[in-house]
């Protein structure tokens, strides 16, 4: 059997995937802060401390660089969730898995989630990839319901509108609290969302067992 050969990154490639990752989390800032219209190429320079002309070296556009800072956060949350949610076995532990990995993520990266909710005038596909990310995890709630709807352990409600749902209210949760000054934490935020869910699709059978 051939060896597996894995050739080692040069000097250069380092060199260019460490500068992008400073631009990426400078912008991040900048963009969370300004919006995307207000925000302009100086100030992510500045921010990041390099020449203007060092960014362009890496990024073309404004919006490239809007698009990588996009991407960035959206590849580390996707497998995150995926994880997360794989490791669980019911369908309510999955939904909890879920609304756990985005709280979770959204007090680690409140610029990210900022851009997304907040500050929302980005370029529209950002946006329409944001929505496709969903899916897949969105796919593996629906699989998780429609076993246990069948087994009778949940409400027998359509399972992907369930799904999409639970999506829908955890993303709402999530822009209250970043666009206001919350009077709880977000534990007991996603807490009190789980605890909802919990209610709203368990059977009545289950619910006095």
């Amino acid at each position: 059997m051939p060896e597996l050969v894995i050739a080692a990154k040069s000097k250069k490639e380092v060199v260019s995937q460490f500068r992008q990752a400073e631009i990426i989390t400078a912008a991040r800032k900048v963009f969370a802060e300004k919006g995307y219209v207000a925000a302009t190429v100086d100030e992510i320079a500045q921010r990041a401390n390099l020449a203007k002309g060092t960014i362009y070296v890496y990024f073309d556009s404004k919006e490239q660089i809007y698009n990588a800072v996009m991407s960035d956060d959206l590849e580390t949350l996707r497998r995150l969730t995926l994880e997360k949610i794989r490791q669980a076995k019911t369908a309510l532990e999955k939904i909890s898995a879920y609304v756990n990995a985005r709280f979770d993520y959204c007090e680690e990266r409140r610029d990210f989630f900022r851009i997304m909710y907040i500050e929302p005038a980005g370029p529209v596909l950002s946006k329409a990839k944001a929505r496709e990310w969903l899916r897949e995890p969105v796919r593996l709630l629906t699989e998780a319901i429609q076993e246990d709807i069948a087994a009778n352990q949940l409400r027998d409600w359509p399972a992907e509108t369930l799904a999409w749902t639970v999506a829908d209210l955890t993303t709402g949760a999530l822009q209250r609290r970043l666009s206001s000054t919350p009077g709880t934490t977000a534990h007991e935020d996603s807490e009190f969302l789980i605890a909802f869910l919990n209610a709203a699709l368990l059977t009545p059978a289950k619910k006095t067992s």
